[in-house]
């Protein structure tokens, strides 16, 4: 069996030599066994709230790279006659704790009908559709930006008071 353990940086261009194409819950899960686009079985181990993003590539001991693909699944497209509705609606899934993509001119959700009615009560135009959902990673997590002196990239720096010292960290 395969094992995947790193991600690799973008200047690294070794070819991929399958995919494993994954939902989004998949792709946060810190432990997975799957099966590769090839039929190969394959275990993913990273570090907990690392989220594997479509198109990002990994390796294991062997060297073999694996590019990570965003499987379709049920989601909502929530779109808005003007910026100001998109926004409110933003708010209000964000108020709900809800996982939201955002793109230009559209949210996508996963599916939930108790929200497409909150949704559709607030003006927005709510279709159904199959995509592949690459929601926010959150003000805190796992995104581009900021680095926090322990190789991850944060999408804002943590406050000193927030961040999680480990008996192993440095002082």
């Amino acid at each position: 069996m395969l094992t995947l353990h790193t991600k690799l940086t973008a200047d690294d261009h070794r070819a991929a030599v399958a995919q494993l194409v994954l939902p989004y819950d998949q792709r946060e899960k810190c432990r997975l066994r799957a099966v590769l686009s090839n039929g190969e079985d394959v275990a993913v181990f990273t570090v907990r709230g690392t989220v594997l993003r479509d198109g990002e590539r990994m390796t294991g001991p062997d060297g073999q790279v694996v590019q990570i693909v965003a499987a379709r699944e049920p989601t909502y497209l929530v779109q808005c006659a003007d910026a100001h509705t998109l926004l409110r609606c933003a708010f209000h899934l964000g108020n709900r704790h809800t996982q939201a993509q955002v793109g230009d001119g559209f949210l996508r959700i996963r599916k939930d009908v108790v929200l497409k009615e909150m949704l559709e009560g607030l003006q927005a135009t709510v279709t159904e559709e199959s995509a592949p959902f690459e929601p926010e990673a959150g003000a805190y997590g796992g995104g581009h930006g900021h680095h926090d002196g322990h190789g991850q990239h944060l999408l804002a720096p943590v406050p000193l008071r927030q961040k999680i010292h480990r008996p192993g960290d440095a002082a």
